[in-house]
């Protein structure tokens, strides 16, 4: 789907949306008396639960033998649309024309919102028209939208606003699609070919293999990978959009292309789900991804541990006992806490290979989260509260909340091991995602303010949200470009 942006004079054939009564007598749509019912009911469920209070008209009118079809905003409850209200109003107005079998839409807010929020609208649009549909069968029936133009009283001035919103966009719908990929396609090495993809923007990606980790240390990455035909990679990326020596923000991602659970099999019920369990690692090469095409003025690094968890001869067992790249060593008592080894290695390469400024860990860790916060809220841990304040207050600006959670000394008696330096599960069924950001946080030995986001009850939404719909929702990316535009804004100081 193309989206433009045109001056009000500009004639379409098509479904036409606006707030302005004039723009429907530019079009020679016509539509028929089903479609005059289809577009009524629709706009009547949207009017019932418009977030916004934005009251949507079906509007009809006949001129030279054809009926043009417009919803027209008539009242606006709110009068302070922010950003992200103008996304969820675009992401509404996809809702209205997706099966409505046009080719081209034409959107005119342009007398109601500034040529910046225009771009925003347009936005929300894309977002919300996201599908991962490559393995089904095409419809016959189904018209896809191909141009969704959008009037501006200023085109230019909102074609350049938007070209910076549509790289959040697209790397929105990067993690979307990766998380959406079916894990006999996604394997280890085809997420690491996903990370090599970035070079094409400017990103500097290293891939370390089985054999490059082992020469490292990194024994509790390895062990999850145990079991699997697939070998497992370490990719780093690095974006130098900052001044050379500055130290870089880091951020890493845990990625288990598929999580069987290993030798502590996971339950058959809802198991295919567990192809998501990579999202955390998409998030980061999402953000490295938006980075670069925004030319941000940051040293950036990626640093995301691949590998799939599954159950064989070869696999790690319980009471297996594992020296991590840290000198750490710990005891497996449960191989279905396998992110937090891959994570384990992956946040102490990031802390001594780039002695980074912070760290941020995004990773769908803990079904415990789910239970503690449901899914309106992603976990957040961390060691500094100046980056927690700003984490947060960037997740609020964006709408991708996070709710912090206590790192304490009294919960790590909870994950002291008899045998080893620390085991992989805390005792009891109590508190299993502050266990794990405790285990976490014993891979941080520098002090290097570090905040852990479990994103395991936010990645994917059975509820129809506004912006992103059902399904997965790339939640991270907005968060990360909220939160990096104000270090910059702040010249670099977290």
């Amino acid at each position: 789907m193309d989206i433009s942006f045109v001056a009000p004079s500009h004639p379409v054939s098509g479904i036409v949306l606006g707030a302005d009564n004039g723009v429907i007598c530019s079009t020679s749509f016509k539509i028929t008396g089903d479609e005059h019912e289809f577009l009524q009911k629709r706009i009547s469920k949207l009017r019932e639960r418009s977030k916004y209070k934005v009251v949507f008209q079906p509007f009809f009118c006949q001129k030279n033998d054809s009926t043009r079809a417009m919803v027209q905003v008539a009242d606006v409850a709110k009068a302070d649309f922010s950003e992200l209200d103008a996304q969820e109003i675009g992401a509404e107005i996809f809702v209205v024309v997706q099966d409505m079998l046009e080719e081209d839409i034409l959107v005119d807010f342009s007398h109601q919102f500034s040529p910046g929020l225009v771009a925003h609208i347009a936005a929300g649009f894309k977002i919300r028209s996201f599908k991962f549909d490559k393995y089904k069968k095409p419809s016959p029936k189904h018209v896809a939208i191909k141009n969704a133009y959008f009037i501006s009283s200023a085109p230019d001035l909102t074609a350049k606003a938007y070209r910076d919103i549509e790289a959040v966009a697209d790397a929105v719908d990067f993690v979307r699609t990766l998380s959406s990929e079916v894990p006999n396609v996604l394997s280890p090495e085809a997420m690491a070919n996903e990370a090599k993809n970035l070079k094409r923007f400017g990103v500097k990606v290293d891939i370390l293999d089985e054999k490059d980790m082992a020469k490292l240390g990194m024994n509790a990455l390895l062990g999850v990978a145990k079991g699997s035909a697939f070998e497992p990679y370490l990719a780093v990326c690095q974006w130098n959009g900052g001044a050379k020596g500055d130290a870089p923000i880091a951020l890493v991602g845990k990625g288990v292309t598929f999580d069987s659970g290993g030798i502590s099999i996971k339950p058959s019920n809802n198991m295919h789900e567990m192809k998501e369990d990579m999202t955390g690692a998409a998030v980061v090469l999402a953000t490295m991804q938006m980075a670069a095409q925004l030319a941000l003025p940051l040293n950036l690094v990626g640093v995301v541990g691949l590998v799939e968890n599954m159950p064989s001869g070869t696999a790690q067992r319980p009471s297996d006992v594992v020296r991590s790249m840290s000198g750490l060593t710990i005891e497996i008592q449960n191989t279905d806490a396998e992110g937090r080894l891959v994570l384990a290695d992956a946040l102490f390469y990031a802390e001594k290979e780039f002695a980074p400024k912070c760290i941020i860990d995004f990773a769908t860790l803990t079904g415990a989260i789910q239970v503690a916060l449901g899914q309106e809220f992603a976990g957040l841990f961390s060691n500094d509260d100046n980056l927690c304040q700003k984490l947060a207050k960037s997740g609020d600006t964006v709408k991708e909340r996070l709710w912090r959670l206590p790192l304490d000394t009294a919960y790590d008696v909870d994950i002291d091991s008899e045998i080893a330096d620390v085991k992989n599960v805390g005792a009891g069924r109590g508190a299993g995602s502050i266990t794990a950001a405790q285990f976490l946080q014993r891979f941080i030995l520098n002090k290097t303010p570090w905040a852990h986001i479990d994103i395991a009850a936010v990645s994917y939404d059975k509820s129809s949200r506004t912006l992103t719909g059902v399904g997965f929702t790339g939640f991270g990316v907005r968060l990360m470009y909220a939160f990096l535009r104000s270090v910059v804004d702040d010249e670099g100081r977290i």
